[in-house]
Parts: structure tokens; sequence; C-alpha cells
């Protein structure tokens, strides 16, 4: 896969948003997360799509399946360019260990979904 992919930054503060990436005749919007956000479409469009994504969707509780198929209740540690960190959510509980796991870009659907 050799598709040309482009950094966009949030205008007001710089933050990446995500990606376009070229894909035949027009563009995709991809996620923090690795994922299509948009069908293809033009410049304009993608750039709207992750623009109005933004980056809240980071902030949510999710559910990680560990290779051992133990769940875990996670939160978003770190959204790298190749990788997304989670952390053991353990619900605000003084001293808990703090326990991480990084997963490569894209994230598989499988292992991390929405609470």
């Amino acid at each position: 896969m050799s598709a040309e992919r482009f950094e966009h930054h949030r205008r007001e503060d710089g933050e990446l948003l995500g990606w376009i990436e070229e894909r035949g005749d027009g563009f995709v919007a991809i996620d923090r997360f690795g994922y299509a956000r948009s069908d293809v479409t033009d410049w304009f469009e993608v750039e709207s799509a992750l623009d109005e994504l933004g980056l809240s969707y980071l902030a949510e509780r999710y559910e990680f399946l560990r290779e051992d198929g133990t769940r875990l209740n996670v939160r978003i540690a770190e959204a790298r360019e190749d990788s997304v960190v989670v952390k053991e959510d353990g619900g605000g509980a003084v001293g808990a260990p703090q326990i991480f796991y990084t997963l490569p870009i894209p994230v598989d659907r499988a292992r991390l979904y929405l609470r």
C-alpha cells in the first residue's frame, strides 16, 4: 500500500487530527486510530470531516480485548503517529497500578471498541 498520506492539523492549535489519504481520483479522511472516516471525495470534504470529528473520541471509555481473551476497561492515554496507547481504567482508585498497552495503527476494531 503506497497511498500518499498528508497530515491534517487543527488550525487553532496545530494538533494532529488525522491524515488525508489519496485514493484513486479522490481522498479519504483517516482518524488517529487509522480508521477511514469518509468516503472517497474531494480534499475540502475530507478536511471538513476531520475538523468536525475533532479529537473528542479519544476521551471516550473503551473496552480492550487482550490476546488472552481478557476484557479490560481502558482509556486512551496517548495517540501517537504510529500507535495508540491505552491504559487500564482503575475507576479513579488512588494508588492503582498504571498498566499500559500499545496498539499499532490501524487499531484492530475487534480488540478496541466503545463501552
